[in-house]
């Protein structure tokens, strides 16, 4: 299925100058079958090592970190024969069960010679830190991935006839029907199936949420596993507390992270490895608290108080229980936790875009969604999981702050209704891929 991460290997391959490219991202997001299909598609020859099935290979690295004598002797052990280095691409998955590997890279980026390197590792900040891996600062170029985002999603479902429709319209011209209908019902898809390219893909092929959750199941069961086996013994159950109440936590009505919360007695100083533990591995997202509103927003933000959402809306779905059908029939017992589906999925959007966000909140009774910088200006968005965009606290940032540009993000058609400096811009929730042109 088509990624835009794809592109991104492509221009690293098309680049004089290159190093030795590191993809991340939280586990099962795509991103061995995207380095083996970019490979097939661009290289006459690949040369694959992954290093947790196969520990013979980094033996490879512990003589010494000579580029020339470990793809030479790499060649042999895996085809029998000498590789052309210039010609092909050599792929080191599942780097972080070799730290030499990882150390190598450095030896890899000054060589002379025009290698192409392609490396990715899952659950890598773990792995970096338990085991203090040496890690080549400088020398190496990373990529992100991610779950599929909604666009991807689209696209992988059979719409793009209506991306491209949204392409080609003006930004604010009213978005007819025929296009909005079918968008919002990939919303809700969106919402159910998530980004996983193995739950999107049984979509594709069956058609069946049972089916679909079922897969949503097996990739949570592995994710509980990675604590086992990737982080210390004294962490495994804290890291399961923390996890198990994330769902929980985003379904307060004052979604603030709260330590306390995760288990009766529990204080911020048992817990805090734990959380960082999840997000280190990709699997949560820590949205940090801005009060006073300055750039650059790093600076002033609050690292106590903060909001954690999940990496993909299907999975936060299905951690929480919230039954498929639900999310279809939307019954008028489903309102709170409708929202915070709402927040996490265009708190995955606005990363996809490599936008960091914030929430702004002022004393006991304004807050904001989210707050982001773009070039010299700060961004206010408000999300509505429906067409009601009624925001007393997103009126006060606005008359607070007069930013230039702030958006209400909702199933609301598109508009812009200025007020005063500020442009309020009514933005669809299937729309968000397109921010940055609004920008």
């Amino acid at each position: 299925m088509y990624r835009e991460t794809k592109q991104k290997l492509i221009d690293w391959k098309n680049r004089k100058q290159r190093k030795p490219l590191l993809i991340t991202g939280v586990r099962q997001c795509g991103k061995t079958y995207l380095m083996e299909e970019f490979g097939a598609e661009h290289f006459d020859h690949i040369l694959k090592i992954n290093f947790e099935r196969n520990e013979v290979f980094g033996q490879v690295f512990e003589r010494d970190y000579d580029p020339d004598r470990i793809l030479q002797e790499l060649g042999y052990l895996i085809e029998g024969k000498p590789i052309d280095p210039e010609q092909t691409l050599v792929i080191f998955d599942e780097i972080q069960a070799c730290p030499r590997a990882i150390t190598a890279l450095k030896y890899f980026a000054e060589s002379s010679k025009e290698n192409y390197i392609l490396c990715a590792g899952s659950l890598l900040g773990v792995e970096i830190k338990r085991k203090g891996i040496s890690f080549p600062v400088g020398k190496i170029e990373r990529i992100r991935m991610f779950p599929l985002s909604f666009r991807e999603f689209v696209k992988a479902a059979g719409g793009e006839r209506y991306l491209q429709l949204l392409s080609s319209y003006d930004l604010y011209q009213e978005i007819p029907s025929y296009v909005t209908e079918p968008m919002l019902t990939y919303l809700k898809q969106y919402f159910i199936i998530g980004g996983m390219p193995a739950v999107v893909q049984k979509w594709i092929d069956t058609q069946n949420y049972d089916l679909v959750d079922e897969q949503q199941d097996m990739i949570l069961r592995d994710y509980k596993d990675d604590f086992s086996n990737h982080a210390e013994i004294k962490d495994v159950l804290k890291i399961g507390w923390v996890w198990d109440s994330l769902p929980k936590q985003l379904a307060k009505e004052n979604n603030k992270f709260v330590f306390s919360h995760v288990k009766e007695g529990a204080r911020a100083r048992d817990l805090e490895d734990a959380l960082t533990w999840l997000i280190d591995a990709g699997l949560a997202y820590k949205l940090e608290k801005v009060e006073h509103p300055e750039i650059p927003l790093s600076t002033f933000s609050d690292a106590v108080s903060f909001k954690v959402y999940m990496a993909d809306t299907g999975l936060l779905r299905k951690k929480a229980g919230v039954s498929y059908k639900t999310i279809l029939t939307e019954p008028e017992s489903y309102v709170g936790f409708k929202g915070a589906m709402a927040e996490n999925y265009c708190l995955q959007e606005l990363i996809v875009q490599n936008i960091t966000p914030y929430y702004w909140h002022s004393g006991n009774t304004s807050e904001v969604d989210f707050l982001f910088e773009s070039g010299d200006q700060i961004i206010p968005m408000e999300t509505k999981s429906a067409d009601n965009t009624k925001a007393k606290s997103f009126m006060n940032y606005l008359k607070k702050y007069d930013p230039a540009i702030g958006f209400r993000v909702s199933t609301k058609n598109i508009g812009d209704n200025q007020k005063g400096k500020t442009h309020e811009i009514s933005l669809p929730l299937y729309l968000l891929w397109r921010i940055k042109e609004y920008i």
